[in-house]
């Protein structure tokens, strides 16, 4: 169809003119755009390497394999699942592999960083389980004291740590020896900085962690799609059966052999000084934010929060859209003890992982904060704003050169 064609290059047009900064997103390689668009689409497999049930799948058990060894190699763990469409279906499979319906679960609120299904309301998580949060500190890091209380008070059967809008190094070994406390399984669910552990810019949770989950697509760069991981072989069995024919049918064999890609990308030593890079872009946005005078946290990550109602008098959400009308795309996120709804909130969320990709610098991270900072300032109009967006982007790789 002709016009989705169209629709498709003018996608492409948008990605390479503007300035990816939502957080969650990356740009991939050319093998790994590849592989999810071959013909390995076409092949159903239901099952696992060696055990499936539908004939043909010689090849594509030799491709699944490879894409289980790399990950266990790329994070040094025992068992790795490669199957979940997503990350939020390797958490709907973690979970029903390890809890009851109804179990409690000890988690941080979306509000505070968590995720959608860490016990949103409007999730299955909180339909299925009985979700109780921890929370943080006045300077926006995890109060491990309060943690450990709650636990000792509710007594939890699985404790969890990873988040989508938290931007500090996370303490594992912490976590992990209160859930040994309490008796409860410890799980992270790290999506978001999967590719800052992969790279040496974040501690392991597997010396500490019973399963962990991510998404493939943030700082991984890879394709769309979940993994879910452990050193227990008790656990991996759970895992296996939970997610077929537990809940999920045929593998999408054509992102598994892009994420196989991804996993050797990130095993190349070229991906460390990425991830490097990533995270100096990212420290040194938030401290021209806050040279500047706007209120911004401080990161140790990818991402960093700010307040645009308290910096520039307006909500997330008219920031965003405004940001939008000078091709620097961003998203709307609570911050925590926001006092605005979800889909208004009272700031955004920024991540440097995509524009790294594709060649960033930490005089291009400056210059991205001072025109975020003087267009909502006012300082600037939209016109000179784009010139300034399409001056940096000049400087830029296009997002297919790599």
């Amino acid at each position: 169809m002709k016009k989705l064609f169209e629709l498709v290059e003018l996608e492409k047009k948008r990605q390479n003119e503007g300035l990816e900064l939502i957080a969650s997103e990356n740009f991939t390689s050319e093998k790994v755009r590849k592989l999810a668009g071959s013909i390995l689409t076409n092949k159903y497999a239901e099952g696992y390497p060696g055990k499936r049930y539908y004939g043909g799948c010689h090849y594509i058990d030799e491709i699944e394999q490879t894409a289980i060894d790399l990950l266990k190699e790329l994070f040094g763990v025992n068992y790795a699942n490669v199957q979940p469409h997503s990350g939020s279906s390797a958490n709907m499979i973690a979970y029903a592999s390890v809890l009851n319906l109804g179990d409690k679960i000890l988690t941080l609120s979306l509000n505070e960083g968590g995720h959608l299904t860490h016990g949103s309301p409007v999730n299955f998580s909180s339909k299925h389980y009985d979700v109780y949060h921890y929370g943080l500190k006045d300077d926006g890091t995890i109060d491990y004291e309060a943690l450990r209380e709650k636990a000792l008070e509710i007594k939890p059967k699985l404790i969890l740590a990873g988040f989508s809008a938290y931007p500090y190094i996370i303490d594992f070994a912490t976590i992990g020896s209160i859930a040994k406390e309490v008796g409860a399984y410890f799980m992270v669910d790290m999506a978001h900085i999967a590719g800052l552990i992969a790279g040496g810019a974040h501690p392991s949770p597997f010396p500490y962690a019973d399963i962990v989950t991510s998404t493939t697509h943030k700082t991984l760069r890879g394709p769309r799609g979940g993994i879910i991981l452990t050193n227990s072989e008790e656990i991996i069995k759970k895992v296996n059966f939970m997610c077929f024919p537990g809940m999920q049918g045929g593998p999408l064999e054509n992102i598994i052999g892009a994420k196989a890609q991804s996993f050797y990308e990130a095993l190349q030593p070229e991906f460390k000084k990425y991830i490097a890079q990533v995270v100096e872009n990212t420290k040194t946005a938030s401290e021209t934010f806050i040279k500047l005078g706007a209120e911004a946290s401080k990161t140790e990550t990818h991402l960093f929060l700010l307040n645009t109602k308290k910096s520039y008098g307006i909500t997330g959400k008219d920031a965003e859209a405004l940001l939008e009308t000078i091709k620097i795309t961003t998203n709307k996120n609570m911050l925590p003890k926001d006092d605005e709804r979800p889909n208004t909130t009272s700031g955004i969320r920024l991540g440097f992982a995509a524009v790294t990709t594709r060649g960033m610098t930490k005089e291009g991270a400056i210059e991205t904060a001072k025109i975020i900072h003087d267009f909502l300032s006012k300082r600037i109009n939209a016109t000179e704003a784009n010139k300034r967006v399409d001056n940096l982007v000049s400087t830029l790789r296009a997002i297919d050169s790599f």
